[in-house]
């Protein structure tokens, strides 16, 4: 017997204020701001023919809100969870990221999967232990609620690195998701397909 497929919508939360200034997020809980409400109300419009069975939605309060808006319409219950918060930066939280990515050094010597598994330092959540996070998760998930459609809102940190994990981008050229931007994908609990990428920039 064929193994129904779940299929998964990973969204990114709308626009914050620290996304304009470019700062390091992380877990600090940092409100959407206007431009983040319209952009999840807008995306909210592109997925209102699909039908989804369950919605999760990280405890940060960014991707809180932008599930409430995307689900307002729907009689849907958001169910919170921590494991899908993003990346956890410590100490770095509220640096601006130019500042974050020139302390990396000797960064261009590290092997592929040297990058992946790199960090500053003991306190903050490498790439490959941020995908092994999520992934264990959407595992969960897609055998749960096999053969089922869910929306799932999270972080860009955290979708960054699912997509080198599955193979879709390496840490050297990665894919960075724009706001709102959304990883489509389906599982059997076992493995993953990728069916598309919306919102995903190469190389910035």
């Amino acid at each position: 017997m064929k193994t129904k497929l779940t299929k998964i919508y990973l969204v990114r939360h709308g626009e914050t204020d620290w996304n304009v200034q470019n700062l390091l997020q992380g877990q600090t809980d940092i409100h959407l701001n206007k431009k983040g409400i319209k952009q999840s109300q807008e995306f909210a419009k592109k997925v209102k023919k699909v039908k989804f069975d369950a919605v999760f939605s990280s405890d940060l309060v960014r991707a809180r809100r932008t599930a409430e808006i995307i689900t307002l319409d729907r009689k849907l219950a958001i169910e919170t969870r921590k494991v899908l918060r993003e990346r956890f930066f410590g100490k770095y939280e509220g640096m601006p990221r130019r500042e974050f990515y020139k302390l990396f050094t000797n960064w261009e010597k590290l092997s592929e999967k040297e990058k992946f598994r790199f960090k500053l330092s003991e306190d903050i959540e490498s790439e490959e232990e941020a995908a092994i996070r999520l992934i264990t998760f959407l595992r969960e998930v897609a055998v749960g609620y096999a053969g089922m459609t869910i929306l799932i809102v999270a972080h860009g940190g955290l979708m960054k690195a699912l997509l080198i994990h599955l193979g879709y981008a390496t840490a050297e050229k990665p894919v960075r998701m724009k706001n709102n931007g959304f990883i489509l994908l389906e599982s059997d609990g076992v493995d993953f397909f990728i069916k598309e990428v919306n919102g995903g920039e190469k190389n910035v």
